[in-house]
């Protein structure tokens, strides 16, 4: 068997025992035993909406009978260098880099980083999955782990039938696929749903769990916007309906009968559900299935703006009531957002008039709409709120996510930096700014992770060139009443901005 993606980004305190399983099993299953649920706690969960002739109150059948006939298990036959490969597996090349050590760790065969089973005689290994179908016409959504390095690809319908199908595109950063079955005909399918759930609302996830095709579980939606590490446009939906090894690629609907998410990845101590379940939202789905369906392909709109978030420290410093909105680290030369006029430093708050909560968020919100899109971006520079017009770019291909997470430990807030500076021109680091050249260990700067080496380019808000502009920066940021000072740090790994607090008088 192999698993899905993993999450990684969890506490590690909370979750120092639990390790992420994947959803998707591979080669043959044996021996697989399924402890039978307890009737009593079944009859002792509220009771759900649902209700319908024939049917006890609180019975899941009749949204179960509307749909089921429209979900499918998914049968992968891999490429034979996929097999052979010990890097290689359904997603080991589109999972990101700080998961594949959970795969190697915790996976079983099958998942990335792990030998493949093999059939008898053919070589290469097998995958099999979920999905379900969105079109009369045959098209259907599964996961892009679930046949990434696919050789061929087969759906098995609610009544038996076997048919093939090919791979029309897929989305790794979203970890979704489409396909088409190639048998023309008239089949079953199931809608998406235009709104997003509730946090509380009901859930029935039909799939294929251990190969064993057409399980029906439910539960409720226990979260949203969850961010679990698996790619740059996280926006889980979490879900306590029992989903396992097998379910990749499956359907999450709601009462009415509308799929509210693709299941796609687990927290699992031992591989099996353990309560936390995570599903992409309908609303991704749509927007990615309709340009594969189109394409072949996904094309994200693209500020060309590197940030990171605003956190508590440097909100106080920019005189934010709250840590909102997206800090600006640079305007790449040439992007939309540089031709736009925005600059490092300013952050972003708003898109079309709607709040910028966070970095993540302004991400997957330009991510979600086209090249060619005009937007306005409501900012702040200094003191001053402006406003930009903007017409998306094309996010190309090997761009990283941009977005960084300040590391700091807190702490000290005192004005005394504990820093060594020099002119960077005197010490050979470049033409601007202040080169840091020796580092206090309990100092505030080094508890915010400013090292030797680095060059400070900006604080304030103001460029530095030497020592004493440094300490008159921190002075009018003292004057002002500002509780910490921003500053712009450059090193051989780029650009990011730091708050150091200025609380503390006595030092």
């Amino acid at each position: 068997m192999s698993h899905a993606p993993q999450t990684s980004r969890f506490h590690r305190k909370a979750l120092a025992s639990v390790a992420v399983a994947t959803l998707v099993a591979t080669g043959a299953l044996g021996a697989a035993f399924v402890q039978p649920s307890t009737p009593a706690l079944a009859q002792a969960l509220p009771q759900s909406p649902i209700t319908a002739p024939d049917h006890p109150p609180g019975s899941f059948a009749p949204v179960v009978n509307k749909v089921k006939a429209g979900v499918v298990s998914v049968k992968v036959k891999l490429k034979d260098d996929a097999s052979d490969d010990e890097d290689a597996g359904p997603s080991a090349q589109t999972v990101p880099p700080q998961l594949r050590e959970f795969f190697r760790r915790f996976g079983e065969n099958g998942a990335p980083g792990m030998p493949r089973q093999r059939h008898g005689g053919g070589g290469g290994g097998a995958a099999q999955g979920s999905g379900f179908f969105i079109t009369p016409d045959g098209y259907v959504v599964t996961n892009n782990h679930v046949v990434s390095n696919a050789k061929s690809v087969e759906v098995t319908l609610d009544d038996g039938r076997t048919l093939d199908a090919k791979v029309i595109g897929t989305d790794p950063k979203t970890d979704l696929a489409l396909l088409k079955v190639t048998e023309g005909g008239s089949y079953p399918y199931v809608k998406l749903s235009h709104g997003a759930p509730q946090v509380g609302d009901w859930v029935v996830a039909i799939g294929n769990p251990f190969g064993l095709g057409g399980t029906v579980t439910a539960g409720i939606v226990s979260a949203r916007g969850r961010d679990i590490g698996a790619g740059p446009y996280d926006d889980f939906l979490q879900i306590d309906a029992p989903i396992n090894k097998g379910n990749s690629g499956g359907p999450t609907f709601n009462v009415n009968g509308e799929v509210v998410g693709v299941n796609t990845a687990i927290a699992s101590p031992s591989g099996g559900n353990v309560g936390l379940a995570f599903a992409i939202p309908s609303e991704t789905v749509q927007a990615v299935v309709d340009q594969l369906r189109a394409d072949g392909k996904v094309a994200r709109g693209y500020l060309g703006l590197q940030i990171q978030p605003v956190t508590k420290d440097i909100a106080e410093s920019l005189g934010l009531d709250s840590a909102r909105g997206a800090l600006v680290n640079s305007a790449q030369d040439g992007t939309p957002a540089a031709k736009a006029g925005l600059k490092s430093g300013d952050v972003v708050l708003a898109v079309n008039g709607d709040p910028v909560n966070d970095a993540r968020e302004l991400s997957r919100r330009i991510a979600a709409m086209k090249p060619g899109t005009k937007v306005e971006l409501a900012y702040l520079r200094g003191t001053k709120r402006d406003a930009a017009q903007v017409t998306l770019g094309t996010l190309p291909n090997d761009t990283k996510v941009a977005s960084q997470t300040e590391r700091s430990r807190g702490g000290d807030s005192q004005p005394r930096l504990g820093l060594g500076l020099a002119p960077a021109d005197a010490v050979g680091a470049g033409r601007e700014g202040v080169a840091v050249v020796s580092v206090d260990p309990d100092g505030p700067a080094a508890a915010k992770g400013i090292q030797e080496g680095d060059v400070i380019l900006d604080v304030g808000g103001q460029p530095v060139s030497s020592l004493s502009d440094v300490a008159s920066r921190i002075r009018a940021a003292e004057s002002d009443g500002r509780k910490a000072v921003l500053m712009r740090i450059k090193n051989d790994k780029g650009t990011r901005f730091v708050a150091i607090g200025l609380q503390s008088k006595n030092g």
